[in-house]
């Protein structure tokens, strides 16, 4: 074991239940366990490119283990475009500088999908990178759950549970926004659990129609209020269609004007995509003739203690990284895999997203109960 090892620790991106948690884990059983020293950089990369530091002791860690959000603040930049200046410039030899100007062994990244890949930027320059994966949206690949999601799941539940009364009382129809990116594990997981009677997710494109069609047979059959969960990213077979077109033909772009006008194609499609959430329960308060009311959940879902789940998660990866740490196995993330911790290298993880497959069990038993999936 080598002692006195010096390590370097971030958290990038959105926010997230269990950022405290893992880092109180990483620092508790780096310096109790591994004789190690850990600086924390705030507000993700930017403070790596500003040398923007704390030092990580007990003191600091100490009582953070039920705290929402990071002790360490976070941003949405990225190391090779970073704004500075009015423009957005390649930063990473700047980062580069202050890792080693620091003296640090190796860099600890808790962050998603853009985080890992931004921490293969890294690696790629030369440093010695660990990562963890966080997000609600637990669409991060190679892990079987980033922490954040359980607490996420629990609210968006809980948002269910309380709108299914008014719904009943006033005979509505309530759609709820759920957030998840381009994945839809919270909505899904969030629909069954709360008893949503149609959820809508990006994986399997939706037509307004069968919503409505799936509401009015509820009607018919006495039941007078229906709740729909809605993914932020769930699409109209429509849109989805001309969304994958316009994609395909931009992969196989081989100049920059026709690159360019289909990235415009992409861009109009978003545009078209805003208040998608609204605009469906307009459509479907005509289609069926029901009075209809939506509910954007928003940042909520990323607000407030971390569960229970995401606590002993969180711990658990940071624990197991501070052990990868002490054995110097670097380039990789800390996925979580059974009852069981796997380090993964980077490579396999950066780039790639986590969705839903279509026999997965939550979609098996959302169909078996008779919940109306849009197709």
């Amino acid at each position: 074991m080598k002692t006195g090892r010096l390590v370097g620790v971030l958290t990038a991106g959105g926010d997230s239940p269990g950022l405290n948690a893992a880092l109180r884990g990483i620092g508790k059983a780096g310096l109790g366990q591994y004789d190690m020293k850990l600086v924390g950089f705030l507000d993700g990369y930017r403070g790596l490119m500003q040398n923007r530091t704390i030092r990580l002791d007990e003191k600091q860690l100490s009582g953070i283990l039920t705290r929402g959000g990071t002790i360490l603040g976070t941003s949405r930049d990225k190391p090779h475009k970073m704004p500075v200046g009015g423009e957005y410039l390649d930063m990473t030899d700047a980062m580069l500088d202050t890792y080693q100007n620091h003296h640090l062994d190796a860099l600890v990244c808790l962050g998603g999908g853009g985080t890992q890949k931004s921490a293969l930027r890294l690696k790629n320059k030369g440093m010695n990178i660990i990562t963890l994966p966080k997000t609600i949206d637990n669409d991060v690949a190679m892990t079987d759950v980033t922490f954040g999601f359980d607490t996420a799941l629990g609210i968006a539940t809980e948002a269910i549970d309380r709108l299914h009364s008014t719904a009943h009382s006033h005979h509505r129809i309530i759609l709820v926004e759920i957030m998840g990116h381009n994945t839809g594990w919270l909505a899904l997981g969030a629909g069954v659990a709360g008893g949503a009677d149609v959820i809508l997710i990006p994986e399997i494109p939706y037509d307004e129609e069968k919503i409505a069609e799936a509401i009015l047979q509820r009607s018919r059959g006495g039941k007078r209020f229906s709740i729909v969960a809605v993914s932020e990213g769930a699409m109209s077979v429509d849109i989805a269609a001309r969304w994958q077109k316009a994609h395909e033909k931009l992969s196989k772009a081989d100049n920059k004007k026709d690159r360019e006008a289909e990235k415009e194609k992409i861009l109009s499609l978003e545009l078209e995509r805003t208040d998608s959430t609204t605009k469906l329960t307009q459509r479907l308060e005509i289609l069926t003739g029901l009075e209809s009311r939506v509910t954007i959940l928003g940042y909520l879902q990323r607000g407030g203690a971390p569960s229970a789940a995401d606590r002993l998660l969180a711990t658990r990866l940071g624990t197991a990284c501070a052990r990868l740490l002490d054995e110097e196995k670097y380039g990789v993330m800390v996925a979580s895999r059974g009852d069981g911790i796997m380090a993964v290298p980077l490579e396999e993880v950066a780039g790639k997203r986590k969705v839903i497959p279509s026999d997965h069990p939550w979609l098996e038993s959302a169909r078996a109960v008779g919940t109306c999936l849009g197709d």
